[in-house]
């Protein structure tokens, strides 16, 4: 099965410190969680980020790093006004590419 988690926030202010954690975090997934794919857009105050999975494991494994953890506090009490996280299962998916 693949899973995809779905972020979306109100922003209260985008600075350096929000732009070169979330690159960070990004990369961090990728590399030591198993993250298969990472896309995000903003328009205006609005952000939405969806990242995909193989395993609610891997998933796990992500929302309990240290590091990830961090910036999840930093994001409640600085970035976001409002947040909301869904984890779905990806039952089919189709592309052009």
């Amino acid at each position: 099965m693949k899973y995809a988690v779905i972020f979306t926030a109100t922003v209260k202010q985008f600075d350096d410190l929000y732009a070169s954690t979330a690159a960070n975090m990004r990369q961090r997934a990728m590399s030591q969680y198993g993250c298969t794919k990472f896309v995000a857009c903003t328009e205006g105050n609005k952000e939405i980020a969806v990242s995909y999975w193989d395993s609610l494991e891997h998933i796990k494994a992500w929302k309990a790093d240290a590091e990830h953890q961090v910036a999840q506090k930093m994001g409640q009490d600085a970035w976001y006004e409002h947040y909301c996280v869904e984890v779905v299962e990806v039952l089919r998916a189709y592309s052009s590419y």
